[in-house]
């Protein structure tokens, strides 16, 4: 990766997006493990490169799996709306993808071999004009961190449920859901006789019609003072938020939040991480 890349003009969400489908997607490729290699660099593309793109600068980022790789007669497909060579998939997150890179008037492609790898490219169109430039740490930042264990989900709101769900799955952990405390203490009842405890356990501060966060860590701290929960809020003023650790928290993550940040804060959680991971 280059130390000094060119700077770009992206929406940042958009395209940390698409670099999160394409991680997921490696990552979902390699059921027997292996390495995710994420390169990013400066490259200036000329006619003879064959690419649909005018000729200039660009910013070349590009994604490698060791998976089981995508055959030739999908290939061609793999962008297309709604295709999906997985059982449980959509088939619409490399589509999205592939459109929002093209929106930025960029370029993506994908190279791939049966039980080799595959290889998505993505090409971005550079600043001409002298700007801040990004270095290896700013991408750093960006890291997906994997996981496996049990995970207990207390929130009111259905759409959450199923958003953060689907990113909890997505990054390695299973999941199982509560509205509200007293479910969700029920719950880690169950899992606690059953010998299959969750790993960790993340609570919304303020449930309208029911019991809290607040109120969910001390009854779960009477029966079992080891218990990590992760407190998150959209009011983020609250002092619980800020100083978290002092009413019993393990860690915090302030609403709305993606897949980078969860996945950080569960992965220090677990592992009983206390310094910040870079």
């Amino acid at each position: 990766m280059d130390n000094s890349l060119w700077p770009v003009e992206i929406d940042d969400a958009q395209i940390s997006q698409v670099i999160n489908n394409l991680i997921i997607n490696a990552n979902q490729a390699m059921p027997n493990g292996g390495i995710i290699k994420v390169c990013v660099k400066n490259a200036t593309v000329c006619a003879n490169d064959n690419l649909p793109l005018q000729e200039g600068k660009y910013i070349a980022l590009s994604v490698k799996d060791q998976g089981i790789g995508i055959s030739p007669k999908d290939l061609h497909k793999i962008f297309d709306p709604y295709f999906t060579t997985k059982e449980d998939g959509s088939g619409i997150g490399l589509a999205v993808s592939y459109s929002i890179v093209k929106k930025h008037e960029g370029y993506m492609r994908a190279e791939s071999e049966v039980g080799v790898g595959t290889t998505f490219d993505i090409y971005l169109p550079a600043l001409e004009i002298e700007r801040e430039i990004f270095t290896v740490k700013d991408i750093e930042e960006e890291r997906i961190y994997f996981g496996k264990g049990r995970i207990l989900l207390m929130d009111d709101q259905q759409s959450v449920r199923e958003m953060v769900g689907e990113i909890l799955r997505d990054i390695g952990y299973e999941v199982e859901f509560a509205k509200e405390g007293n479910e969700a203490l029920e719950l880690y009842r169950r899992a606690v006789e059953s010998g299959q405890i969750f790993d960790a356990v993340i609570v919304d501060l303020t449930i309208p019609d029911g019991m809290g966060g607040d109120e969910v860590i001390r009854k779960l701290h009477e029966k079992n003072s080891e218990a990590r929960v992760i407190v998150t809020s959209g009011y983020s003023n609250d002092p619980i938020m800020s100083e978290y650790r002092k009413y019993g928290f393990s860690g915090v993550v302030a609403k709305p939040y993606g897949i980078v940040e969860l996945s950080k804060v569960l992965y220090k959680v677990i592992n009983g991480i206390e310094e910040a991971i870079v």
